[in-house]
């Protein structure tokens, strides 16, 4: 048997084991040059990590994590922003699914492996998939690779990664340099024997991208992060197979696109170079870059490549270096510049011109070029409509979303729309679309001073789309939607609707009651409108046609109303008159079809006057008699309810008055204010000091008595008599007033101020219940019965708008209040154009109530594996109106411009055959004046604050708007245009609007005409 020296054996295994040993180190070195193993390995996984989008949420997607860049492009928000979305009426159609691998991956801790985007922001694109409005950030940046100064490429190769773009081994790993790497892990270790060794990190640019991009705040706070940076930038490296050399060009054109530079004041969060020498240096990207390609070494050259190599530098501590740091900073480069030149990478001439060269900021970034509010009014609306919708208060957060969304406006007419009311500022352009005339604007009217609003919407299948919304304010300020005007006349469109709605409810509710069930109804002749009803249902059969609503509604507005202005109106808590805008309507008696017509105000005033009166009795129970008793019984239990509800409204709004009046001042100065309202008398004086001071002595009276008389104090009461007779617990606060001159809760809130002199309004109000009361102890006397139904009719009255509010906010109406008067009716509780715009939209849509789609489409993130697509999925539309009122309604509207208020409109829309197409409105002209009454009741002083002249209108079945022309003090005065002048607009405006009226809808975002309307084919005459 042969046998085997051992010394033999163990030599044998020793060589074998140093032959594996040199083999592994072999292989190691041979892997840590070529990366061939990681090549094969990464570039599997990372091809295994896909993402598709399909329709419909997905099953399969993960959202990143708060790493600035997915912070600012709204990634990480996206699962916060769709379940915003979804509690708006918003969906996701389309969504991406991530492959198993890219889930696997993500769960373990990578960052999502995709092509990520240098640049991103906000695009906004009209219903035509035009741009209205995009936002890039950067917004200086290189295309490609091959735009890069190849000096700049140097400057950052050897600051940071060297052998990054070395073009052997093609498939070496960019993620890791393993030299680098080691002396890192080396100086870390050394770093924890002493504090003072300095451990420079070890990080490549492809995983610096990854930190500044993903790593919450930007940051390496442990091993773990930085293992996590490294492997998915070694994923990300091979994505595109093993070959990692142009990844690793991507990597350097990345890395100088997108580097952060600290944010500046002024400009906001700088990333990149180019937006780094912007808005630290003040240099034009252009023509930095045109200088630097020379490859020259005059001064300009060299300051040029100085500024942009110390942002390089900068990049390593950008809050210091491009703060308090600018001195270390400007040594730091010129040392780098002395490295450069010995490791003949820049030219030596190069290196001494840019010495020469001191680094000096500008003090502020450059100025961004102006922009015009007004041609961009529709893209600004859009976006802070989109701020709603994804609760994103500051446009600045906005604009850096990775957002394209589709609004519902049509860019092109849009702009054309803009052009027209810009060109309006100057009398030519005035001129040229016809405002000079009879009540349009006279000859040496300034048109600069006019404001001029138009929307147009378009009426879908199941919303309304905003189409063009636009004026000629160069502010943000958004007069359609953000101002309470004085419109005028359009409010008695408003009336209109309500009058017909409340005949509409006594139709629902008495047309099928018989002859002698009719006649034992309760109606009140105070109650016209009941009164009518009942009368005109009388006079015809059940289940005739006659007593159909739609013969109903057409009958009332056949109902007549003189126009005479020679009436007195007890409406607001006064007496008011009114007049015609016409003097020849004021003879007249006219149908409400005929008032509508032309917009005569008394037939309005009258009518207001019967819906208040209607809604009195209507509200009463059971029928009129309940109303009747109220105001005839004086002992009707409930007199005693709605008189304590007038002392605490009226007590309420003098407490408001005395408060303004009073507030601030110290307690001398409010006494000598309350005391400068009537001449001084001891009996005055002493029961105004007991309110104020009850606990008082008689000794202090007479001091206070002796200070405000003087010499004058006349000595024929005692300081002890006017005690006793005006004494605390003496008199009343009614009675103390009363004596004092002065309102009682003026008295009692002076002495309130006193012990709590920084009582706010709503403090005083809360302390004050009983003496509100008490003021008005008088009014609850049974001889007072006079005064108690004047003030019980403000109630019901008061009562009666409030339902009137409430009806009208059904209809789109903006406010919480109206004004309590008949003067509503004429436009005395103000409107909003979108507001008006919104009541034609009911009309147009026969009664449904729908929401307008100003932004149809969201798509977050498109190309990337979080890519979400939401659509607007409305709600059923509301019935708010009948759909024989809206008909009615709509034949009076079309009727005001063939032969009423708005006839240059007649005809301005002809179809090919020469028809005209239907165009209906309501004009009005709002004259918002500030009156100063003296006693008695006489002007002393008016201001005309704005003059507004509105058109609210409909075109054909699907169209429908609102024109305005405003003018604001101190300039309104000067102008005497009427609404008129917003109807000769629309005419002009007509050519602008054809592109849109013509082909019917904007087809890109699937909208569809409402019933099959087709589209309008139109010419204009």
């Amino acid at each position: 048997m042969l046998r085997w020296d051992r010394r033999f054996v163990w030599g044998l295994l020793a060589g074998l084991l140093l032959a594996l040993l040199s083999a592994l180190v072999l292989a190691t070195w041979y892997e840590m040059r070529t990366s061939v193993l990681q090549a094969r390995l990464f570039s599997r996984l990372a091809g295994e990590a896909r993402f598709e989008v399909r329709p419909g949420p997905s099953p399969a997607i993960r959202y990143p994590g708060n790493g600035p860049y997915d912070l600012r492009l709204g990634y990480h928000q996206l699962p916060q922003f769709i379940g915003r979305l979804a509690q708006q009426s918003y969906a996701v159609t389309a969504q991406a699914r991530m492959s198993p691998r890219m889930l696997a991956l993500h769960d373990q801790g990578l960052f999502d492996i995709y092509p990520e985007k240098p640049r991103a922001g906000l695009t906004l694109l009209d219903c035509r998939s035009q741009p209205l409005y995009q936002s890039r950030v950067p917004e200086r940046a290189y295309e490609r690779f091959e735009d890069l100064p190849p000096l700049l490429v140097k400057a950052l190769l050897f600051i940071e990664n060297r052998e990054l773009l070395e073009t052997e081994p093609a498939t070496r790993n960019p993620a890791i340099e393993w030299a680098r790497l080691g002396r890192a892990v080396l100086d870390q270790l050394l770093s924890r024997i002493d504090s003072e060794h300095s451990a420079p990190g070890g990080s490549t640019l492809a995983t610096q991208i990854e930190k500044y991009r993903h790593s919450p705040d930007g940051r390496t706070d442990s091993a773990a992060d930085k293992l996590r940076q490294m492997f998915s930038a070694s994923m990300r490296a091979y994505a595109q197979g093993p070959n990692t050399q142009p990844r690793r060009r991507q990597i350097v054109l990345d890395y100088l696109n997108t580097v952060p530079l600290a944010a500046r004041g002024g400009f906001g969060e700088v990333h990149g170079l180019g937006d780094g020498l912007w808005a630290w240096y003040g240099r034009d990207f252009t023509e930095l870059n045109q200088r630097l390609a020379r490859d020259g070494s005059d001064a300009a050259t060299a300051l040029a490549f100085k500024q942009a190599l110390s942002l390089m530098i900068a990049q390593r501590r950008p809050a210091y270096y491009l703060d308090e740091g600018e001195a270390d900073l400007n040594a730091l480069t010129d040392s780098y510049l002395r490295l450069m030149v010995a490791s003949d990478a820049i030219p030596t001439a190069l290196r001494d011109a840019a010495l020469a060269q001191p680094l000096a900021r500008t003090p502020r970034p450059p100025a961004r070029p102006g922009v015009s509010f007004i041609e961009r009014k529709a893209a600004n609306a859009v976006r802070g409509r989109l701020a709603g919708l994804l609760d994103m208060p500051r446009a600045y957060d906005l604009d850096r979303l990775d957002l394209q969304a589709r609004s519902s406006l049509d860019g092109g007419v849009q702009a054309a729309s803009t052009a027209v009311l810009r060109s309006l500022t100057s009398p030519a352009g005035a001129r040229a679309a016809g405002l000079y005339g009879f009540r349009l604007l006279g000859e040496g009217d300034d048109t600069s001073r006019l404001t001029f609003s138009f929307t147009l919407y378009e009426r879908g299948d199941k919303a309304n789309f905003l189409r063009v919304q636009t004026d000629n304010v160069d502010q943000p300020f958004d007069l359609n939607e953000g101002a309470r005007l004085d419109l005028g006349s359009t409010a008695k469109l408003r009336t209109l609707v309500t009058y017909l709605e409340l005949i509409g409810e006594l139709h629902e509710r008495w047309a099928g009651l018989g002859n002698a069930e009719l006649a034992a109804l309760p109606v009140s002749p105070k109650d016209p409108l009941g009164a009518w009803a009942r009368g005109y249902l009388a006079a015809t059969q059940p289940g005739a046609p006659e007593r159909g609503l739609a013969a109903m509604l057409d009958a009332a507005m056949q109902r007549r109303y003189s126009a005479s202005p020679g009436e007195g109106f007890f409406t607001g808590g006064g007496l008011h008159y009114f007049d015609n805008f016409e003097p020849e309507d004021n003879g007249r008696i006219l149908t409400v079809h005929e008032a509508l017509q032309r917009s005569v105000n008394l037939v309005f005033i009258r009518m207001m006057r019967d819906v208040v009166m209607r809604l009195v009795y209507q509200a009463a129970a059971p029928g009129s008699a309940s109303v009747k008793d109220l105001l005839d019984d004086a002992d009707d239990p409930r007199r005693a309810t709605y008189l304590q509800r007038f002392a605490d409204r009226e007590g309420r709004a003098f407490l408001a008055r005395f408060h303004t009046q009073y507030q601030g001042k110290t307690a001398p100065e409010a006494l000598n204010l309350l005391l400068g309202q009537h001449r001084a008398t001891p009996s005055r004086l002493a029961a105004t000091y007991f309110a104020l001071e009850p606990q008082a002595s008689a000794a202090q009276l007479g001091a206070f008595l002796d200070q405000r008389l003087g010499r004058e104090r006349k000595t024929a009461q005692s300081e002890a008599q006017l005690v006793e007779r005006y004494g605390p617990g003496r008199l009343s606060l009614a009675d103390r007033a009363y004596l004092a001159g002065v309102h009682p809760l003026e008295l009692w809130l002076l002495g309130y101020l006193r012990q709590h002199p920084t009582a706010n309004l709503s403090e005083v109000v809360a302390a004050s219940v009983a003496e509100r009361q008490d003021a008005y102890a008088w009014l609850f006397k049974t001889r007072h019965k006079g005064g108690q139904d004047v003030r019980i009719r403000q109630l019901l009255e008061l009562d009666a708008f409030k339902e009137i509010q409430r009806r009208w906010h059904r209809l789109g109406y903006p406010f919480d209040a109206l004004t309590p008067s008949y003067a509503s009716a004429l436009g005395a509780s103000g409107d909003r154009p979108a507001a008006l715009a919104e009541l034609m939209g009911i009309i147009v849509n026969q009664g449904l109530r729908r929401p307008v789609a100003r932004v149809p489409q969201l798509r977050f993130a498109a190309a990337t594996p979080y890519e979400t697509q939401l659509d607007f999925q409305p709600p059923p539309g509301e019935r708010v109106l009948k759909p024989e009122l809206t008909q009615v309604v709509r034949r009076a509207l079309i009727d005001v411009v063939e032969n009423g208020t708005a006839r240059r409109l007649k005809g301005a829309l002809l179809r090919p055959d020469g028809s005209a197409v239907a165009i209906g409105g309501k004009t009005g002209t709002g004259d918002h004046r500030f009156d100063v009454y003296g006693r008695g009741g006489q002007l002393i002083s008016s201001r005309v604050v704005n003059r507004t002249a509105t058109l609210v209108f409909l075109i054909g079945e699907r169209y429908y708007g609102t024109m305005m022309a405003f003018v604001h003090e101190p300039y309104a005065a000067n102008y005497k245009f009427t609404s008129a002048l917003p109807s000769q607009l629309l005419k002009s405006l007509a050519p602008a609007l054809l592109p849109l009226l013509d082909d019917g809808h904007c087809s890109a975002e699937g909208t569809v005409p409402a019933n099959g309307t087709p589209a309008l084919s139109l010419t204009r005459q």
